[in-house]
């Protein structure tokens, strides 16, 4: 495939179905076999649907439903048709489900049919953990109900048309939302098919979320790109993951499957003989894990970095050195360099901010003109908010991360979110949140509270009130009592000494 020539999910979609060559394209485990006939023909009739609802080009379509085939089918017809994917953190509450509704102005939402009705949301369809609801009602019955293929051609979409928006938390306590090309994504699928050398005989075993770009972007458009199939896991289940790996060739996870792979004695050198690679992402990878991997498999996982902003931006290579500790050079296409606080480009071994300029770079943040002036450099270059070095090679090292984010079982979470719903609780008079190494989710979301004098609280009353207003992940897995925050001259919190501190008092505890 030419980079330069996919400019559009359609024509990349049309290339990879050119290509396939296998008898099925998803197997869902214990479940349903999709032909590629079939699994587009439900994607030709979704179109239909969209249309039948009025849905233009450009508008929204919203997705918080639990991961199912029909999911992935929206999101293809979506891309088709010219509607903007927007899926959501099924973990989200109504709260911030709410506010995102309020900020994106959905045509369409589709949701869990447990879940309660948003307000402001121009129609709203259900959808279940099953695939069923009245979503794929009707696109049993929209208008026509053609499912034919010749609708899934270009039907004039643009390289710069918007394809998906997804939100990121931000560190003013509101999410934000990255908007995506039909190019972007296009194009770092092409990058990827090749840098990792996907070929029509490749099964991916694919246990991801779809409303992170991990799952979504990554892991579906490069299979599709390279006219390959998958074999579906609803969600990480160990049993069901070493059952797998006989069928597959590739496996993506994150940091935190491979740890609990690596707790199951059924991971050896031949249970994973027949995959060729295996790709960790969405947070850092501890060395030791990944020397530990090596040693029980003889594989090394390719580690590589990207973002919401910009789908993958570095990997480690597929032949060559792959190095523990480093996410890899960029990829081709890519532009990566580190700069001073003045915004001069360091050299090697020099630590400073990273910025990436490059065809897979967001065109920018919805309803967002202040973010955008402020997060590109002048000459395009989008500033990441990491901090890192370049080595000899052009390996990128991640040292940390700047504006304190928290990456927790590959979820991204800041503080101020959390922080926010804390300090609101009676008897709470401050609160800073940090991560905390933890072997199992990488970071864990950790809380350090100041109580107001003459006031008790309750911590587990203080958890339950979070979790009323946040997603599972971000609800602090411990609570710290102290006396008061350490701060500097600006009275700013040091949460870097926060870290240390409890950090090292966890390791002499151990």
């Amino acid at each position: 495939m030419d980079a330069v020539s996919i400019l559009t999910l359609p024509q990349l979609f049309a290339t990879g179905r050119a290509r396939h060559i296998a008898s099925s394209v998803i197997d869902i485990v214990g479940g349903r076999t999709y032909s590629s006939w079939g699994l587009w023909r439900e994607v030709a009739r979704t179109v239909d649907a969209l249309d039948a609802l009025d849905v233009h080009v450009g508008d929204r379509v919203l997705v918080q439903c639990e991961k199912s085939v029909a999911v992935l089918v929206t999101y293809l017809a979506c891309v088709h048709h010219g509607a903007v994917f927007l899926p959501l953190n099924t973990a989200y509450t109504d709260v911030e489900a709410q506010w995102i509704v309020d900020d994106a102005t959905p045509s369409l939402v589709i949701r869990d049919p447990s879940r309660l009705m948003l307000r402001g949301a121009h129609r709203s369809m259900s959808l279940d953990a099953a695939g069923h609801g009245s979503w794929t009602d009707a696109a049993a019955v929209a208008p026509g109900g053609s499912g034919e293929l010749s609708v899934l051609g270009a039907n004039g979409r643009r390289g710069h048309d918007l394809a998906a928006l997804l939100y990121t938390s931000g560190t003013t306590g509101r999410p934000k939302g990255a908007m995506l090309t039909q190019n972007n994504l296009a194009s770092n699928a092409v990058v990827l098919t090749e840098c990792w050398g996907f070929e029509p005989t490749d099964r991916l075993l694919h246990m991801l979320p779809i409303f992170h770009a991990h799952g979504l972007f990554v892991a579906i458009n490069t299979t599709l790109a390279a006219g390959a199939s998958m074999v579906w896991l609803p969600r990480f289940d160990t049993d069901a993951v070493f059952a797998s790996l006989p069928n597959v060739t590739v496996v993506m996870g994150v940091p935190t499957h491979y740890t609990r792979m690596l707790a199951d004695p059924r991971l050896t050198e031949q249970s994973s003989a027949r995959v060729r690679l295996f790709v960790s992402g969405s947070a850092p990878l501890l060395q030791s894990t990944h020397e530990a991997f090596e040693a029980r498999t003889q594989h090394k996982i390719v580690e590589r970095y990207g973002m919401t902003e910009t789908v993958m931006l570095t990997s480690n290579p597929l032949s060559g050195d792959r190095r523990a500790g480093t996410v890899g050079p960029a990829l081709p296409g890519v532009e990566l360099r580190i700069v001073n606080d003045a915004g001069r480009t360091l050299g090697t071994g020099d630590v400073g901010a990273v910025e990436v300029r490059g065809p897979n770079v967001f065109s920018g943040y919805w309803n967002r003109p202040d973010l955008n002036a402020t997060e590109f450099a002048p000459d395009g270059f989008f500033r990441t908010g990491d901090v890192g070095m370049l080595d000899a090679d052009r390996y990128l090292w991640l040292i940390g991360r700047a504006k304190d984010l928290i990456i927790t079982g590959g979820l991204n979470v800041y503080p101020i979110e959390v922080e926010e719903v804390l300090d609101a609780f009676p008897g709470v008079a401050e609160s800073a949140v940090i991560g905390l190494p933890d072997p199992d989710f990488g970071e864990a979301v950790t809380a350090v509270l100041v109580g107001k004098p003459g006031e008790a609280f309750d911590t587990e009353s203080l958890r339950d009130a979070a979790r009323e207003r946040l997603a599972v992940f971000k609800v602090p897995k411990r609570f710290l009592i102290v006396d008061s925050l350490p701060r500097n001259a600006m009275g700013k919190v040091e949460k870097a000494k926060l870290r240390e501190m409890f950090g090292r008092a966890e390791g002499d505890s151990s």
